[in-house]
This record gives structure tokens, sequence and C-alpha cells, in this order.
């Protein structure tokens, strides 16, 4: 088997709630997507999405990872996507870096290996825990009250996990996760991102006057150093987000003591095949683990419930469900979400079918 085609889209997926804010003020009006269609010799199709959130959260950009699929398309014409091991390193000998651009190509050959195989993805990457992942949603940086109002919005639509996004003014901060704590009530699972937008000093002022509140403490500065350094003033799970960008990340997180638990994003890592091997190696050594990625809609958000499908529940901590983040879609086939839930149904690979007749016109088509 042979891989024929490599067409590719850009879409935008404007974000339901308004610009996001993450620390620092920095936002974003939506998600700007790379979705990828893989055609095979024999008829079979595999679809990845990737879609960084602007180009200020990971490195990764939208434009970026056009224009590297542009350079490394070419040559994956009559590579097998059976062996998505195999391509992935072949991608990496190609191109040196960046994991973003390569993790809808990566995903894509999953997509075809599952359904060559008959297997879900979740099947496929180690087999399914229960029916159902728990979803987080984040509450954009803003005025205390406002982002309260938000997060009861939220509670009330089911969800219970929330996630407060700080990283600015830590007094300001304070504020907020203070009225978020006091609107959602008990019963609700609290997790204060500040997406590494902390000094430690700013750090330790907010872990200091919020001991009183119970909550998850993610990425609360921008280095894996100052992260450790504040773990002694941390009395609760610290979560590392932006800090684990490879297994070595995650094997040196675990030999200092640093992270109860980490956020694995599919494009941060290079997609799904990379993303499973740091997550085994996560689950082996005891440490909690989020499956999910910088943005996207259904394709996006299949891969990443799939994966989480397959990470045992008592390691596994939540998802993310982008696709009701955003007003367009891109595929059906992903069950309503439910009490909070989210699961996939029993159909083989990524288990969704894209919405081709809605794309628009490809900026890369390369048919052979």
């Amino acid at each position: 088997m042979r891989i024929k085609d490599i067409v590719a889209y850009r879409l935008h997926q404007p974000f339901r709630d308004g610009p996001y804010t993450c620390s620092g003020g920095r936002s974003a009006l939506g998600f700007d997507s790379l979705v990828i269609r893989l055609v095979t010799d024999q008829g079979i199709e595999g679809w990845g999405e990737m879609a960084p959130l602007g180009a200020f959260y990971d490195p990764a950009f939208a434009g970026g990872a056009r224009a590297a699929l542009r350079e490394l398309a070419p040559s994956l014409i009559g590579a097998d996507p059976r062996q998505p091991a195999a391509i992935g390193r072949r991608m990496n000998f190609l191109l040196k870096g960046p994991p973003y651009a390569k993790a809808a190509l990566d995903m894509a050959c999953w997509d075809i290996l599952g359904k060559v195989a008959g297997l879900p993805l979740a099947e496929l990457t180690g087999g399914r825990y229960g029916e159902a992942v728990d979803l987080y949603r984040s509450v954009s940086q803003d005025e205390p009250e406002a982002m309260a109002r938000r997060a009861r919005a939220y509670v009330g639509e089911g969800y219970r996990r929330i996630q407060v996004k700080v990283g600015l003014d830590p007094d300001e901060d304070i504020e907020r996760i203070e009225a978020v704590h006091a609107a959602v009530g008990a019963g609700i699972v609290l997790f204060a991102d500040a997406n590494g937008g902390w000094t430690t000093h700013q750090a330790r002022r907010f872990l200091r006057a919020t001991r009183h509140l119970d909550f998850y403490m993610e990425q609360p500065a921008a280095s894996y150093a100052e992260c450790r350094a504040l773990r002694p003033d941390c009395d609760r799970p610290l979560v590392l987000d932006e800090s684990i960008d490879s297994l070595a990340a995650l094997v040196q997180a675990h030999a200092d003591r640093v992270a109860d638990a980490v956020t694995i994003k599919l494009a941060r890592v290079g997609g799904i095949g990379p993303a499973r091997l740091i997550r085994d190696v996560a689950v082996e050594l005891g440490i909690a683990v989020t499956i999910e990625d910088t943005g996207g809609a259904e394709i996006d958000t299949a891969a990443m419930v799939q994966l989480s499908l397959s990470t045992p529940e008592e390691l596994r901590l939540h998802t993310v469900d982008f696709h009701n983040w955003v007003t367009v879609a891109n595929a059906r086939g992903i069950p309503p979400v439910a009490d909070g839930r989210i699961t996939m149904g029993s159909a083989p690979g990524l288990g969704v079918i894209p919405m081709v007749e809605t794309f628009g016109e490809p900026f890369l088509d390369l048919r052979g």
C-alpha cells in the first residue's frame, strides 16, 4: 500500500465565545486549521488536522505548517502509510523540526492504519479503558466577575472541570480564582493555568495567597527550571504543559519529582505516534496524563478522544472538546457531549467522516 495523493486545506474556525485570552493578555479569535487528506493506491483515505493557537502559544504558527507541508509532501508520495513510525523518521530526516508541521500527516497515517486493521484508534493505541472521558472547559482571562459568570455557564452546560486562565498580575489572578471558586461551588475540579506567564516571585505570591482553595496548578512559569524551583512552594498537584515537548522532558520531570501530571499536545510533540510513546512512559512512571492539542475541530477532537480512551482511567485527567469551542464543523461522527464527558464509537481509525464538501479549494493538491 502506498500514498498516492496528498491534499491539504486551510480552514478558519472562529471561537464560539469570542476572543480567547491567556497569559500576558495574548488572544486569538479562532483557529487557523490545516486539514490533510491522504489517499492510498487502494483508495483508502486518511485524515489529519493541526491548528495552532495563534503564533504566540507554542513554537508553532499556521503559515509555517503550510510551508513545511509543501516541503515534505512530495517526498512522501509512494510511502507506506501503515508505517507511521517509519514515516515519522523519514519526515524528521527530511525536515529538522518543527514537530507541529508533521502532526497532521502522522495523524492521517494512523487513520489509514486503523481503517486497514478495522480498529478504532483507541484499540489500536493501547485498548479502550472505559467508555467516556471527562472534559474540561477553559475560562478565558477577563475581569473576575466576568470569568465567574462564564464558569457558571459552563457548569450549567454540564462541565465539571474548569480551567481558569491566570498568568497576569498575581493579585488580580488571586481574585480570578477566588471568584470562579465561589461561583461554581462544590464538586467542580478547578485548574489554575498560567501558561507559563508568571515569574517565580509572582507564582509564589499566588500560591501562598490561595492555599485555602482546592485546585490544580498548571505551568506556573515559562521554563522547566523555574517550575522545578517552584515545586517546594506548590502544595497541590502540579501539572506541566508547555514544558512537556518530548519524551526526554517527561523523563527529566519524573527524575526531578516535579510533575504530578502532564499535558501532552499532539501538535507540540509531532502527532499521535510521539504522543502515544510519551503517554505510555508517563503511565508506567505513575504520572497522570491529559491528551489534547493546540486547537482544531472534529477531526482533531476525535484523535484526542481516541488516544485519551486508550489511557488507563486512574492516570487519565481529562481532555477537551475543541469542536464545541468553534462555530465551523469539519467532520461528522462524534457523539454529543453528555454530563461533561465525551466518547467515540467503534468506527475504524479516527472514527469521523470529514465534511470535505465544505472545505473549498485545497492550497496543496498532489495527486499521483
